[in-house]
């Protein structure tokens, strides 16, 4: 694939880049060691200093970056200006908590004694040069969301972006150059996937962290697994939205439409698979559908676009085979289903209902901005349902009866539950999945502790 930023509302190519060569990979590496040598000691005053300062550039950039990430993937532009704030915010929260929680841990005077220790501590210590393979959906927050804990834990970052935002991959460099930190602290490396599995194989890159599909996961955990490297994984997602007869129906529709459009649809966490209980699914479903058929499909940089195209033409073919096949197969389409005339790689708002365990939309992760709707006759059915699923990222649960959110709770194989809302990330909480959604955590105190050494500390009596 060639490292170009593509129009997707015109398919227009803008600017193409030359995939760095070995010898400037070799340059990046070595000055991404040496730096680490020297950073891995500043104070948390001084990283504090340089990450607020980068969320004051990133402040000040907004409105360009925005246009720039809605050319390269088509997101509409106010939600690109909002992923920037997002991005900030992030910035900021780590700034201020990050000193807290990597905080020496003294473990109990009872458990040091038992040990025949005099005094013990818990350290969290930076592991070096960490590699970030990242997606092009949330150019920005998906890379920041790595950066900023990584760099507050006094690791040094490698990012390898993906190919279709080149000039998003450029601007994160120079943001954390602007900012005042070292070159080598965060470095964007501008290669194709061919390059990842010798990047992370050189002995100086110590850890990885992926964010994408899963082929490209499973290709980075086995390079990393054979040399023995951490890696956190942030993989695909099938959501499901739960809808029980004491939720408010109006309301949980409402928010279905956002839950599933955000991002033009493509995101791991937005809710895919709409799972409502039979006595409120007629209801339901015609608030959703009408909700879905009135969102505004156009040109991105508009200020009322509501759904811009797709990032690709290849990621529209493969939604498009996914509604036909359930449409062959006996689904029936309540809207959309059908590719519009015209430039760009846009496709409608979609409801696919009647589908069987045996449909490939069943199973497969629709990246776009169709719904899967299921009826189910009670909550033990609409749970099997949403498990049903070789995916695990989070889920959503509408229903004012607390043992039904226990059940949910306790049933639900993901990594979140959201209740009587969408599902969303922020700094202060962990973020991930199980299955084959991946492993590992972003974000929080358990996201900056999964690249560090933990070391143990003991002296004796």
């Amino acid at each position: 694939m060639p490292i170009a930023t593509v129009n997707p509302a015109n398919g227009e190519t803008l600017k193409t880049y030359e995939a760095m060569g070995e010898e400037e990979i070799e340059r990046r590496l070595q000055l991404a060691e040496a730096t680490f040598r020297t950073y891995r000691t500043t104070s948390f005053e001084e990283r504090t200093r340089l990450l607020n300062r980068a969320a004051e550039v990133l402040d000040e950039a907004q409105q360009d970056i925005a246009r720039v990430m809605t050319t390269e993937m088509g997101k509409p532009v106010k939600q690109a200006r909002a992923e920037a704030a997002k991005c900030a915010k992030a910035m900021r929260w780590y700034a201020e908590h990050a000193e807290a929680l990597l905080a020496d841990e003294e473990p109990s005077e009872a458990n040091v004694e038992d040990s025949g220790g005099a005094r013990a501590r818990v350290l969290y210590r930076p592991l070096g040069p960490v590699l970030a393979v990242m997606p092009w959906n949330f150019p920005l927050w998906q890379v920041i969301r790595f950066a900023a804990p990584a760099l507050m834990a006094g690791n040094v970052g490698l990012l390898k972006h993906a190919s279709n935002v080149p000039q998003t991959a450029l601007f994160l460099e120079d943001l954390f150059h602007q900012a005042g930190y070292t070159q080598g602290c965060f470095q964007t490396l501008l290669v194709g996937s061919g390059a990842i599995d010798d990047i992370l194989r050189d002995e100086r890159v110590k850890a990885a962290t992926l964010t994408g599909s899963e082929p490209a996961g499973r290709a980075v955990a086995s390079t990393a697994g054979d040399m023995v490297k951490k890696t956190v994984l942030e993989l695909g997602g099938s959501d499901p939205y739960l809808v029980m007869p004491s939720a408010d129906i109006d309301r949980a529709a409402e928010v279905a439409v956002t839950a599933r459009v955000q991002n033009n649809g493509q995101s791991c966490i937005a809710a895919k698979r709409f799972i409502v209980h039979t006595d409120v699914y007629d209801r339901f479903a015609e608030r959703f559908v009408a909700g879905m058929k009135a969102l505004k499909v156009g040109d991105p940089l508009e200020e009322d676009t509501e759904v811009g195209p797709l990032s690709s033409e290849q990621g529209r073919n493969d939604l498009e085979e996914l509604v036909d096949d359930a449409r062959r197969s006996g689904a029936s389409v309540l809207c959309g289903g059908e590719r519009p005339d015209g430039p760009g790689w846009y496709y409608p708002p979609t409801v696919v209902a009647d589908v069987t365990r045996e449909m490939r939309i069943h199973r497969e992760e629709t990246f776009g901005p169709v719904a899967t709707l299921y009826r189910a006759a009670d909550l033990d059915e609409a749970v099997l349902i949403a498990n049903d699923s070789p995916f695990g990222l989070s889920s959503n649960v509408w229903t004012r009866d607390e043992a039904e959110v226990d059940r949910c709770v306790r049933d639900l194989e993901a990594g979140g539950v959201f209740v009587n809302g969408m599902t969303a990330s922020h700094p202060a909480f962990p973020f991930g999945g199980v299955k084959r959604s991946g492993y590992g955590r972003e974000l929080s105190g358990h996201g900056i502790r999964e690249f560090c050494n933990i070391t143990t500390v003991w002296h004796g009596a």
